[in-house]
């Protein structure tokens, strides 16, 4: 079959259908074939009779998933994309330039070029269905919207809507899309197609005709906003949300907002046009665009992997599940799960432990209501799924097991050989722990091959990932399982050996640790702090991220990768002092900052440096030496647990894990990416440097000192 079965026009009367299937693809994509197809078709529409055009997709639940992106990932220089660009405006100009009115009927996602398609059409449907997802991510992808979009979207839904879409490349479902003007009608999905050809019909009875679409302000703020006097507030206003939300590290969002100021209200559409296309040429280079392109791919290899090599073995369904544990962490996991439907049992010791659980749960589903993402019997109907009790009744009939226990390796062999008894002999059981070793875990239950690590990070129902751990005796059947059931959970799952605090957090623990170090070397918590979030682009820094988690936690984290990993861990004095000094962070209201009753940052605690019998902060470091004596550490653990240890068999596994773990920016593509961007040698000398003046913490890993030797690179 040829590309010309993947775009085809068939004749319905005076009504033009054109259908969108393309050949051996799961999905509707604008590859440079299919664009070139797409403009064989326009021209074959321009010399027809035909009096109006109607555009819909076969594919199940998709109807242009966007361009092509490993076609753009394959361009380097500023010279193809703009040749390529100049080719996409001429074909998207050509059909909006039909002489007869084309409607296009929308169901499943139309993100991207897909967006910018229908952009040129005449008239817009799209289906009420959870599918339907309009929207222009590009600047996920640290590039901006090339096919017309940051000028067509704004004439259609206004400045206020188009900047909201574009600059944090969001989508919208159809009921918002028909709420801002992006379609013209949502409609049931089994109607769409009829709809749409009735509105054909009435285009072919001269009821309707072409039309240029223009956003009408519908009320008067609004009309003062889009005026030329109010624009510069709404530009303003929106550089300075792009400059908050991405600190200045990302220049697609701001691109988009200065071609989108520029264009606005432009009648020269060739002109409008080109100023977007130089703008995209200009992001579509940067390292930026090049990382985050490489993050989308390896979001993309999670959906297609299944956690083992072996293809044969498939995962078991989970469709009842039980939580041991129903805290902070069993509450987010209970949320999570009965959120898709899965029924969940929560079990705990006392009825207080189990409202909690239950309110934790509520809580979120309650904010969504409140944002109106969620109906008021909708939240009823997934709390419904959520059971508790004090005792295992219901245990016998569940398919997963959950431990969310304290973390203390004794009592949870205990709970884990009593819980074994109440359990059909298949039911997989999972550990949430983020430091103790599964495999020692795996001793206290009957099938040790049932047992397996899913160390979720908290908060839940926010954090993306999930480490599944594997066991010495954990089956492959056990961790596909879990690894199917994170994705279905909205999780990214990365499969870790079982090791010293797995992947995650064998690699921030020397982070954390170095920063008690720089604090006793006269740093300043808010000079740290602030280096790695307003310089590195982390989320947090070092203290804060301590805050978060627990300091008690810390500690006693830090305890066993001492006991682990042996000389390696070096602990600094102020640790000891920081253990007794009654602080535990937000969860109690005091840490290295202060917090309010709500949990809210306050500011930072300046008796601390007193209590920790520590001079006054003179900061006589650099901002280079706090950033690298952190992150090179990171990437030196980084090397062992990859190269020499097997913790992950990829470098991929590395960086996604980091970021979807720790918020490691991800306009430096990871880690590992991030260590190649800077080079082996480069590390090694520095460590060295460090290692002759603070000690053996410092002293380059032989898989590291090796990479250097070669000039070689994580990828």
């Amino acid at each position: 079959m040829s590309i010309q079965e993947s775009i085809r026009i068939v004749p319905h009367g005076d009504i033009a259908v054109v259908e969108w299937d393309l050949v051996g693809e799961k999905v509707n994509k604008l590859s440079t074939a299919v664009m070139h197809r797409l403009r064989d078709v326009i021209d074959e529409l321009k010399q027809s009779q035909f009096k109006a055009v109607v555009m819909l997709s076969r594919k199940e639940k998709i109807f242009i998933a966007g361009a092509d992106i490993d076609e753009i990932k394959k361009i380097t220089t500023k010279e193809e994309f703009a040749k390529v660009l100049t080719e996409a405006h001429e074909i998207f100009n050509g059909l909006e330039d039909l002489p007869m009115p084309v409607i296009v009927a929308v169901k499943g996602a139309c993100m991207g070029g897909g967006c910018e398609l229908i952009l040129a059409c005449d008239y817009r449907l799209a289906a009420d269905d959870a599918s339907t997802r309009i929207g222009l991510p590009e600047t996920k992808l640290g590039i901006i919207p090339g096919f017309g979009g940051c000028v067509r979207m704004p004439r259609v839904v206004g400045l206020q809507s188009s900047l909201d879409i574009i600059l944090a490349g969001k989508a919208v479902d159809g009921k918002k899309a028909a709420k801002i003007g992006l379609v013209d009608d949502c409609v049931p999905m089994q109607m769409l197609e009829a709809k749409a050809m009735a509105l054909a019909q009435e285009v072919v009875e001269g009821k309707k005709g072409k039309r240029q679409k223009v956003f009408k302000a519908p009320n008067t703020s609004t009309r003062f906003l889009e005026s030329f006097a109010g624009r510069p507030l709404v530009f303003s206003q929106a550089k300075k949300q792009v400059l908050k939300n991405t600190k200045g590290f990302y220049p697609a969002p701001l691109k988009a907002l200065e071609v989108i100021q520029k264009t606005y209200g432009y009648r020269d559409r060739a002109k409008a046009l080109a100023v977007e296309q130089e703008a995209f040429v200009e992001v579509a280079v940067t390292e930026v665009s090049k990382n985050l392109i490489d993050l989308f791919y390896m979001m993309e290899g999670v959906k297609k992997q299944t956690g083992i090599a072996n293809k044969d073995v498939t995962p078991r369904p989970v469709q009842r599940m039980a939580v041991l544990g129903a805290g902070t962490m069993g509450g987010g996991i209970a949320y999570v799960a009965a959120d898709k439907g899965i029924e969940v049992r929560l079990k705990d010791l006392n009825n207080q432990a189990l409202a909690l659980g239950f309110r934790s749960a509520r809580e979120i589903w309650e904010k969504l209501v409140k944002i109106r993402k969620l109906t008021p019997y909708e939240l009823e109907r997934k709390m419904s799924h959520i059971s508790g009790g004090l005792d295992y009744a219901g245990f016998g009939q569940v398919d997963l097991v959950v431990e969310a226990i304290v973390e203390d390796m004794e009592i949870k062999k205990k709970v884990i050989a009593e819980t074994a008894k109440h359990l059909k002999p298949e039911c997989i059981m999972a550990t949430n722990t983020s430091s103790l070793s599964v495999t020692e875990m795996a001793e206290a239950h009957p099938h040790p091959e049932n047992f397996v690590g899913m160390h979720f990070f908290n908060p839940v129902h926010k954090m993306p990932l999930v480490e599944v751990i594997r066991g010495e005796k954990t089956s492959d059947e056990a961790v596909t399982t879990i690894f199917e059931l994170s994705k279905k959970l909205g999780k990214t799952p990365v499969v870790v050996k079982d090791g010293p605090g797995f992947l995650v957090n064998r690699l921030l623990m020397p982070w954390m640790i170095e920063g008690l170090f720089l604090l006793e070397d006269g740093m300043s918590i808010e000079k740290v702090d602030r280096y790695y979030t307003h310089s590195f682009g982390m989320p947090m820094g070092p203290y804060r991220l301590m805050d978060e988690v627990g300091l008690d936690v810390c500690l006693k984290v830090v305890k066993i990768f001492k006991k682990a990993l042996g000389e390696r861990v070096q602990v600094p004095e102020v640790a000891e002092r920081l253990a007794q000094s009654g602080r535990l962070g937000r969860k109690n209201g005091r840490g290295f900052y202060l917090y309010d009753e709500a949990g809210k940052e306050k500011s930072v605690d300046q008796s601390l440096y007193t209590d920790l019998s520590l001079e006054p902060p003179q900061n006589p470091l650099s901002e280079k030496e706090c950033l690298e004596r952190g992150i090179f550490q990171m990437i030196n653990e980084a090397s062992l647990a990859l190269i020499e240890d097997h913790i992950v068999e990829k470098p991929q596994d590395v960086d996604l894990a980091m970021i979807m773990g720790t918020g490691f920016p991800p306009f430096r593509g990871g880690l590992l990416r991030y260590a190649d961007s800077l080079g082996s040698g480069y590390i090694v000398q520095e460590l060295e440097i460090y290692a002759s003046r603070y000690g053996v913490r410092f002293k380059p890993s032989q898989p590291l000192v090796n990479m250097s030797k070669a000039e070689r690179k994580f990828y």
